[in-house]
C-alpha cells in the first residue's frame, strides 16, 4: 500500500450482533490510527448510501456482524458504488451466511459436517411438517442443536436433549428466522480456524474455546470477558491441528472466501473426528474475539493483521 489512507469503518448496523460490531469498530478504528491512516466510523444504518458518497473514502473496512453486514447485503452497495472493500463479495457471503446452503455445499465436496436437516416454518403450519419429526429425531438423535438458518454468535442456537424439549427449541430458532436447521450435537472441543490472506490463504493457528461455567459456547461466553478460557494454539496432535487447518482452507475455497474469514469446528470426543459447523465472512475483531488471538499466535499483531486485511481488499480482482 502507498500512502496513508482514509477508511471508512462500517459499524452497528441494526442486526442483533449489532452490540459487538460497535466493539469491532472500535478496536478497528484505534488500530488504523496507529497506522496512520484516517478511520472515519460510519454507523450502517438507513442513511449508509449516503455517508459513503459524503465521505469519499479509499475503501471501507466491512466491520459490521449478522445481518447486512455478513449476508452480502453492504457488499452489493459497495460493488454498486465501485468501492474497494474488506473481505469476502457478495457471493461468498450469501454461500458462508446460509447455514442451510453451506451445509449441503459442503456435505457434496465431501466435506465432514453434522447430518442435519432443513425446515422452512410454512413446512410447518401449512404442509404439516410436523408429522417428519419422529424420522428426524430417530436419524439425529438426542441431544439435538436446533439453529436459524442466518445470524451469527450463537444467537438463537437452541439445544434439544429429549423429544419433549424439540418443539420450544424450534419456537425459539423460529423466532430468529423463517427457516431452521435441525443438526446432530457433535459431543466434544469447540475449535476455530482462522484464514487470512498473505501470498495466498493461511490458516492461523487453531483457538480453543472452553465455557468456564456454561456447557454450550453461547453468546455471553463469546463475548463477556472472562467468561471463556481461550487455549492459542489448541493443545492439539500435530496431525489434528494439519487436518483442522486443511479442511478450514477446503471450505474457504469453496465458498468463495477472500482477505479474512473464521471456520468453526468441533473434535468429537469419543470419535477424535473433526466436524466443520459453520463459517463466519465478518469474524469479530473485539479484545475476546478469536481471530486477533490467532493471529497473535502466529506472530502477527493486531496492526499487522489490519494491515494484511487491507492489502487484500486493495488487491481484489
Amino acid at each position: 500500500m502507498s500512502g496513508p489512507l482514509r477508511v471508512a469503518v462500517l459499524q452497528g448496523g441494526r442486526s442483533l450482533e449489532r452490540a459487538v460490531s460497535l466493539r469491532s469498530g472500535a478496536q478497528v478504528r484505534d488500530g488504523l490510527g496507529r497506522l496512520g491512516h484516517t478511520p472515519i466510523p460510519i454507523d450502517a444504518g438507513e442513511d449508509l448510501v449516503g455517508q459513503l458518497i459524503a465521505a469519499e473514502p479509499d475503501l471501507a473496512f466491512i466491520a459490521v456482524h449478522g445481518r447486512h453486514g455478513e449476508d452480502g447485503t453492504i457488499q452489493e452497495v459497495l460493488e454498486a458504488l465501485r468501492m474497494p472493500y474488506t473481505g469476502s463479495a457478495p457471493a461468498a457471503c450469501v454461500r458462508a451466511t446460509d447455514k442451510i446452503l453451506a451445509k449441503h455445499l459442503m456435505r457434496a465436496a465431501g466435506i465432514p459436517t453434522p447430518s442435519f436437516f432443513a425446515l422452512h416454518d410454512t413446512v410447518v403450519k401449512e404442509l404439516g411438517g410436523a408429522g417428519a419429526l419422529p424420522s428426524v429425531e430417530h436419524q439425529l438423535g438426542f441431544p439435538m442443536v436446533v439453529k436459524p438458518a442466518h445470524g451469527g454468535s450463537a444467537l438463537g442456537v437452541k439445544f434439544a436433549r429429549q423429544d419433549s424439549e424439540l418443539p420450544a427449541a424450534m419456537v425459539g430458532a423460529f423466532s430468529y428466522d423463517v427457516r431452521i436447521l435441525l443438526e446432530r450435537h457433535i459431543s466434544g472441543r469447540d475449535l476455530a480456524v482462522s484464514v487470512i490472506e498473505g501470498e495466498g490463504p493461511e490458516a492461523l493457528p487453531v483457538v480453543e474455546a472452553v465455557p468456564r461455567e456454561e456447557a454450550f459456547y453461547d453468546y455471553e461466553s463469546r463475548y463477556g470477558i472472562g467468561m471463556t478460557t481461550f487455549v492459542c494454539p489448541a493443545e492439539l496432535s500435530a496431525e489434528t491441528t494439519a487436518r483442522a487447518q486443511q479442511l478450514a482452507l477446503e471450505v474457504y475455497a469453496l465458498l468463495g472466501c477472500h482477505g479474512f474469514a473464521r471456520v468453526d469446528l468441533m473434535l468429537e470426543q469419543d470419535s477424535e473426528e473433526l466436524w466443520v459447523l459453520e463459517t463466519n465472512v465478518v469474524p469479530g475483531l473485539t479484545e475476546t474475539s478469536l481471530l486477533p488471538q490467532a493471529a497473535d499466535a502466529a506472530g502477527i499483531g493486531f496492526d499487522e493483521l489490519l494491515e494484511r486485511i487491507l492489502a487484500s481488499a486493495l488487491s481484489r480482482r
